[in-house]
């Protein structure tokens, strides 16, 4: 993936090397991965899935984050990434007569205080609504090459578009319409809504990597199958037959492998919001 030529974004609060106060939850590897599979890209809030989330200890610490575009390379490539996405998607808004809000990335390490509560890095990359931020642990693209078998460039940049794209859902007001809806219905109807809800944030990522390309050029060979290849891994019905040896459709809550490779391929190609109508009568 070619991103160094890329616009840096300066919506970045770093909290690396820093601790948040409070316990936290310590889990061993198989936990781990069990957190990770099922937090891997939540939409909606990290609380209602993984239960991973503690009140703040009254009187805790007030951490200073670093705010601006990282010197490291890692938090350079996020950043470059996420300096991409706002183009993007400020473009496809400004063409709606609309003027995109831009979510911040808190970069953190461990563990971290957000408007939906106090989480684990086990959880894995989150979009929290309430306060309109990404959250990673830089840490966990080590877990997507290594566990998840997902390495390169451009499945990590795939994963923060996802969760910019449950920004942009929030920002549309498809979030909460799915979650009012998700309250008047039985369980599996309400996996119902989320799958679609993950599936559409798929299809944005999509919308980014054609519009990204579109204008800076950012593909190489091979870059679309890393995104495959990530989307794949992490199919409800991929992520069962690795920790439960079994399939069961119906406790799904993210999209089949196919699934997810078809709505961000369907995004790639379709390129417009329309492609992306995951809760329509066609999808």
């Amino acid at each position: 993936m070619r991103w160094q030529g890329s616009r840096r974004s300066n919506n970045v609060e770093d909290y690396r090397g820093q601790r948040f106060g409070g316990s936290g939850l310590k889990l061993g590897v198989g936990g781990t991965l069990i957190a990770l599979v099922a937090a891997y890209f939540l939409g909606i809030d990290p609380r209602v899935i993984l239960g991973l989330v503690e009140s703040v200890p009254a009187g805790g610490e007030q951490l200073t984050a670093q705010t601006g575009v990282p010197q490291d390379e890692e938090g350079q490539f996020i950043s470059a990434v996420l300096g991409q996405t706002e183009d993007t998607w400020s473009a496809i808004f400004r063409a709606q007569g609309a003027q995109y809000e831009a979510p911040k990335l808190v970069l953190y390490s461990d563990q971290v205080q957000s408007a939906c509560g106090f989480a684990s890095a086990a959880a894995g990359p989150f979009y929290c609504p309430g306060d309109r931020k990404v959250y990673i642990d830089l840490s966990f693209y080590r877990e997507l090459e290594q566990r998840f078998q997902a390495p390169g460039d451009f499945a990590k940049a795939y994963v923060l578009a996802h969760e910019v794209g449950h920004h942009v859902q929030n920002l549309l007001g498809t979030a909460s319409k799915v979650r009012a809806a998700q309250e008047r219905s039985p369980e599996q109807q309400q996996n119902a809504l989320q799958v679609r809800m993950e599936l559409q944030a798929d299809c944005y990522a999509g919308i980014w990597a054609k519009q990204a390309d579109a204008e800076k050029h950012i593909l190489e060979q091979g870059d679309m199958e890393e995104a495959l290849r990530a989307a794949s891994s992490v199919g409800d019905d991929t992520i069962q037959k690795r920790t439960r040896g079994v399939v069961v459709p119906e406790s799904f809550t993210h999209g089949s492998a196919q699934q997810r490779m078809t709505w961000f391929k369907r995004g790639f190609d379709g390129g417009t919001l329309k492609s992306c109508d995951a809760f329509g009568a066609g999808a």
